[in-house]
């Protein structure tokens, strides 16, 4: 691991809006390509990365698109979309010369490979970006859930989760111009503030395996990979 870098192996989690850029739904070009460049960036250093990556840009299992539909089959549609946006992410790193597989919890050999635990470690060993796709294979999980998850049985030394704004505040700093802003809180203050920063069984895997999260702003260029040298604006969540 190269002296810059503070973590050997990490997760990225990603929201389906972050690939959004602009648009009001679907997949912005040029976002999803400055995230992949954000990502090679990391992955060059050394680091072994995986990612998980939501569905809210396509689908959402509890959303108005929804209404009327079963709660089960919602979150498999959610599961679903998540495949498309894990493949998207996938052609665009794989064009910037990063070998990346996607690896789904809802078998579909055609497209990628099914997730087993051992082989996405093995990837990851050989210096390929691993991308997680369709949540947990369970409906009534979320993707941040599934992170939490995934991150814990890769063995990754922290959790990133890249969102809208660069760490974590007591109420919607878009909202509200006097949000406060944490820089650092333990797992027990995300829950008893309902912080919602991830969901509330997130935040308990990734306290029992003392997995630390780390809240970023992925607009921010570079945002990435100063986070993994341990600079840059982030909260970080930990005992």
């Amino acid at each position: 691991m190269p002296a810059e870098s503070k973590y050997r192996r990490v997760l990225l989690k990603l929201s389906g809006e972050g690939l959004m850029g602009e648009r009001e739904f679907g997949i912005d070009q040029g976002t999803v390509e400055r995230i992949c460049e954000e990502v090679k960036s990391v992955h060059d250093q050394g680091v072994q990365v995986c990612l998980v990556i939501g569905a809210g840009n396509i689908f959402r299992g509890v959303s108005s698109a929804a209404a009327g539909i079963e709660r089960t089959s919602a979150d498999y549609m959610g599961m679903l979309a998540t495949v498309i946006n894990a493949l998207a992410v996938q052609s665009v790193l794989e064009g910037k010369g990063v070998v990346t597989r996607v690896l789904s919890a809802i078998p579909m050999s055609t497209v990628c490979e099914p997730y087993i635990r051992r082989r996405a470690v093995r990837h990851m060993e050989k210096g390929r970006v691993v991308i997680f796709a369709a949540g947990t294979g369970n409906p009534f999980f979320t993707t941040d859930t599934a992170a939490a998850l995934r991150a814990v049985e890769m063995g990754c030394d922290a959790l990133l989760k890249g969102t809208q704004v660069d760490g974590v505040y007591d109420s919607d700093p878009k909202i509200n111009p006097d949000a406060k802003r944490y820089d650092r809180l333990d797992y027990q203050e995300v829950l008893s503030r309902n912080l919602r920063v991830m969901d509330t069984a997130a935040i308990a895997l990734a306290r029992e395996n003392k997995v630390p999260i780390l809240v970023f702003s992925i607009h921010n260029p570079g945002g990435f990979a100063e986070v993994v040298s341990g600079g840059g604006e982030y909260t970080i969540i930990s005992d």
